[in-house]
């Protein structure tokens, strides 16, 4: 079983992410905001985090900024869940440093294939 954190504001997003992980047998913690998604992620050292890129406070992209600075946060992969599906943001979100991306709505299937590919690169 994996830990995975999931940073969104969205509720029904929220939700459907912590259902399908935690029907998959996953471990969910779970973060409303960038600031506690990073202070999260460095006190429990998830196995993968999902990033929501439009969040209250600081977004996606510097929360995934502040974790690749930490040594002790750098390694984890970072998927971004976002509804910014244009070519320029997909390749901006690539570009920053996340590991993957996943649009919004999202497809459950390639969700889950997002998420067991990363787990599977970190040897998860």
């Amino acid at each position: 079983m994996s830990r995975i954190l999931i940073v969104e504001d969205n509720e029904k997003n929220m939700k459907l992410l912590r259902d399908v992980l935690g029907f998959k047998k996953h471990e969910v913690l779970e973060a409303v905001d960038g600031e506690t998604g990073v202070a999260m992620a460095t006190e429990h050292l998830p196995d993968l985090v999902l990033m929501d890129i439009q969040l209250p406070g600081i977004n996606g992209v510097e929360a995934l900024r502040r974790l690749r600075a930490n040594d002790a946060t750098a390694k984890i992969p970072v998927i971004a869940v976002t509804a910014s599906v244009m070519d320029q943001d997909r390749r901006q979100i690539i570009e920053a440093g996340f590991d993957a991306f996943v649009s919004k709505p999202v497809n459950l299937k390639e969700f889950i294939a997002a998420v067991e590919a990363a787990l599977a690169g970190k040897g998860a």
